[in-house]
């Protein structure tokens, strides 16, 4: 094993293992362990996937496998509390054997290194129903959380059921299910119940098990305070994303096996995760204790409600402060995409049109061009498009190109242009526009100017949409075969106004630009 971080660390509090912190709820743990003062050391079989996250250089990263001793042994030097947060799911017919072999590895390295405890976060199961009936999935997950509690080690074994997100695998699914089918002929799976729990609270129950008695030795049922069916969840879920109400109609033919591959044609949750997923929504998951709150006692409003959680999770803002390659998610409402380690189905659909255009010109004379486009500057395309989309626009009751804008010099964030909104402004770097047209769903328009290592100035522009609906879908994909001409056109012409800036503002062949006619 080698070590290819050095992290400090910015705690003083105890020292925690996190294995799967290039996963899904990893993460998103291990900020909050530095927040909450303690030391993180991450194990990964690939580090350079964690390089990209805002803690890595406050967290130390070593090389290793779950299922190779020697690592785990080295990894688990020195360590107070280990967190076991891998799971084999998705890598093929035999994860219940790799799940077993990681957890009995992991137990005997603890034990050996004098580990004062082990956290583990583990899937509910049904009451009553004998394991061996359960899912291969629920099967696993249980099977591992017996063998850490088995361990001489002090273990807590937190059981969840649907985690509710952006980017977990359940939320996901249930996202794109309701969004793009209005209509559902569903599996019977749909009126099962299950008591899902927002991520915010999954990870505070994580931190908290850290620095629990010596004496708690034992599984923790872990739920919001809703329990609802898959099918309650889907009408609430529309309902709050602005849907129109979904009708879903349950048919007792579709077996698992059929349920994953309708997930897999809907979704783009791999067949892998979307299988094991499936075949477990048979089992009605409902927590039968809340011990937890002996030693996390609840807090007003926690823990989340559904709606909120989900409410959250559309917020598109990240529970770990990620600076994305464009924009800083700690920008209210602006576009974030997922976590480095986020599968690249997580997040919902995000439609992009992205262009990229060398400009033989210094970056200021770059950002003047951006800086005064729209109103009676134009948006350096073609003029005809712009014109029908915002005379469309006022048909339909929008506002159409009528606003123009405030300052035919400046920007300031909040000013209107035209039918989009000055969402934020970087001078000199970054200007992104947020559309205030009517859609079927939300869109933002994104300019940058960069500079490369050899010194060359680039214009990088950006379109982003978020559909609503079905509508939102087939709105991107009418329109999408005229963004060579729109976007395609509006970068070549403004690096073009950038590189021919010397002739002046007011020059016949600026103004020609301007008003997106090509040469």
């Amino acid at each position: 094993m080698t070590v290819d971080g050095q992290g400090k660390g910015r705690g003083t509090g105890l020292h925690c293992l996190v294995t799967g912190a290039s996963g899904y709820i990893g993460g998103r743990l291990v900020p909050d362990l530095l927040e909450a003062g303690h030391r993180v050391r991450c194990l990964a079989r690939s580090p350079d996937k964690l390089r990209d996250h805002p803690w890595a250089p406050d967290a130390e990263t070593v090389r290793g496998d779950v299922t190779d001793a020697a690592s785990v042994a080295q990894a688990m030097r020195g360590v107070d509390v280990a967190y076991h947060l891998v799971h084999a799911l998705g890598s093929g017919a035999d994860f219940e054997e790799t799940d077993r072999r990681a957890a009995r590895t992991f137990a005997e390295q603890a034990q050996a290194a004098g580990v004062r405890r082990i956290v583990y976060l583990g899937g509910l199961t049904p009451y009553g129903v004998p394991e061996e009936t359960l899912s291969p999935h629920l099967r696993s997950r249980a099977e591992v959380g017996r063998i850490l509690l088995d361990s001489p080690v002090p273990a807590t074994v937190l059981r969840a059921a649907v985690v509710i997100g952006s980017g977990s695998a359940s939320f996901e699914m249930l996202r794109y299910l309701t969004e793009r089918l209005p209509v559902m002929v569903t599996p019977s799976w749909v009126h099962t119940r299950t008591q899902p729990i927002a991520v915010r609270d999954v990870l505070r129950y994580l931190v908290a098990s850290a620095t629990m008695p010596p004496d708690v030795d034992r599984s923790f049922d872990i739920g919001g305070p809703d329990v609802l069916t898959y099918r309650d969840m889907m009408r609430r879920y529309a309902e709050i994303a602005g849907l129109r109400p979904r009708v879903v109609v349950p048919v007792p033919v579709l077996t698992p096996g059929l349920s994953s591959h309708w997930v897999g044609l809907v979704t783009p949750v791999p067949a892998g995760i979307a299988r094991p997923l499936t075949e477990s929504l048979r089992h009605e998951v409902v927590c039968r204790e809340h011990d937890i709150a002996r030693y996390v006692p609840d807090a007003p409003g926690r823990p989340l409600p559904f709606d909120e959680a989900v409410r959250l999770a559309l917020a598109r803002v990240r529970e770990a402060q990620v600076a994305t390659r464009w924009s800083s998610a700690s920008v209210p409402g602006a576009p974030s995409d997922p976590l480095p380690t986020d599968p690249r189905w997580a997040g919902g659909s995000l439609y992009r049109d992205e262009r990229d255009q060398v400009v033989p010109a210094s970056p200021e004379a770059l950002w003047k061009v951006i800086e005064g486009i729209g109103g009676e500057h134009g948006w350096y395309s073609f003029p005809l498009a712009w014109a029908v989309r915002g005379r469309l626009d006022r048909i339909v009751g929008g506002v159409g190109l009528r606003r123009g804008r405030r300052d035919p010099h400046r920007l300031r964030a909040g000013d209107s242009l035209d039918f989009w909104r000055v969402e934020a402004i970087e001078p000199g770097r970054l200007l992104r526009l947020r559309a205030e047209m009517r859609l079927p769903g939300l869109a933002w328009l994104e300019l940058r100017v960069d500079t490369d290592d050899v010194g060359r100035t680039w214009y990088r522009q950006r379109a982003l949409f978020h559909p609503r609906g079905l509508l939102g879908h087939a709105y991107w994909w009418s329109v999408s075969p005229f963004h060579a001409l729109v976007f395609g056109g509006m970068a070549r012409n403004i690096a073009l106004a950038a590189a021919e800036g010397t002739d002046g503002p007011g020059s016949r062949r600026t103004r020609r630009l301007r008003k997106g006619v090509r040469r």
